[in-house]
């Protein structure tokens, strides 16, 4: 590669995450001030689905990972199963009129409605991301809560596709960490809107296997590289970085992780046993230590492993 060339290559991988999430947004912001928010995030949840898949092949950061791995059937099972219960919690939510009455079109209570949009935001971003940073960390810490969150750890490779596979018991903490913050807050409908795009579009982010560099974002936001490390099998690398959108409680709470002189960590995944198929994952947490016995004993089949 030439210099003018390596140039505009080096420009490219610094600048295409913050291109990636304002080009979400654009779309993503126009829908929500027309009304149409939810709309306009599933035609963006998809285009940018669409989009990563296509830079994945273009620039890959580990081109092993885009090998098949054996598991889409089970990361889209988990991602619809996922996305559907959350959808239907909301629907259930606004129905017993609980998303009207706390918050509302303008926000009630001590939220700051008279901010800019942009503020507001932010202001969400912040008071969320400290129920999902202590939901994520207490998942890390307390055996029950692993033994859901391991389903999501247990992949080998980290791309796009696989950003959604959580067992359904582990979205729900994350929701039940998260979500009363900002009702009790007064949080607006179109703040909480724009909180949760921009959460599912820096989860498809944080996964994607792109070849991207981040500098001084890395001490902002949640991003590929600090994600990589969170998904070590080292514990002293993966008991780290446990923000989701922001890494500022990590930097507070002193769990951030960035080793510079790594290109990754040498193994991604879990080191306990994982059975392949989507609804063996499902009943997996439920009979952790027996399953795990069975495994030890080699009592388990290891074709049906991951």
């Amino acid at each position: 590669m030439n210099g003018p060339m390596r140039t505009l290559n080096t420009i490219l991988d610094y600048a295409l995450w913050p291109l990636l999430v304002i080009v979400a947004l654009i779309p993503t912001s126009i829908g929500i001030s027309a009304g149409h928010g939810k709309l306009a995030f599933n035609l963006t949840y998809f285009s940018f689905a669409a989009v990563l898949f296509i830079l994945e092949r273009l620039r890959p950061h580990e081109r092993e990972w885009l090998k098949n791995d054996g598991q889409m059937v089970p990361d889209l099972a988990h991602t619809v199963f996922t996305k559907t219960f959350v959808q239907l919690v909301i629907m259930m939510l606004g129905y017993y009129g609980l998303v009207s009455t706390v918050g509302g079109a303008s926000g009630t209570g001590p939220w700051p409605n008279h901010w800019p949009m942009w503020a507001q935001v932010v202001l969400a971003l912040v008071v969320a991301e400290f129920g999902l940073y202590w939901a994520h960390r207490i998942a890390h810490t307390w055996m029950p809560l692993w033994h859901f969150h391991a389903v999501h750890h247990s992949v080998k490779k980290l791309w796009f596709f696989n950003t959604g596979r959580f067992h359904i018991i582990d979205t729900l903490k994350s929701m039940i960490f998260s979500g009363p913050l900002l009702w009790l807050a007064g949080t607006p409908n179109d703040v909480v809107q724009y909180f949760g795009a921009i959460t599912a579009y820096i989860g498809f982010l944080t996964h994607c296997n792109i070849q991207m560099k981040f500098g001084w974002l890395n001490y902002l936001f949640n991003t590929p590289e600090l994600h990589r490390w969170h998904h070590s099998t080292d514990l002293r690398e993966g008991d780290k970085n446990f923000g989701e959108n922001l890494m500022l409680w990590d930097i507070i709470f002193r769990s951030f992780y960035l080793d510079p002189t790594r290109h990754r960590p040498d193994i991604i995944g879990i080191k306990s046993a994982m059975p392949k198929t989507f609804l063996a994952q499902i009943a997996m947490p439920f009979r952790w230590h027996k399953y795990q016995d069975r495994y030890k004993a080699g009592e388990i089949d290891k074709g049906t492993l991951m």
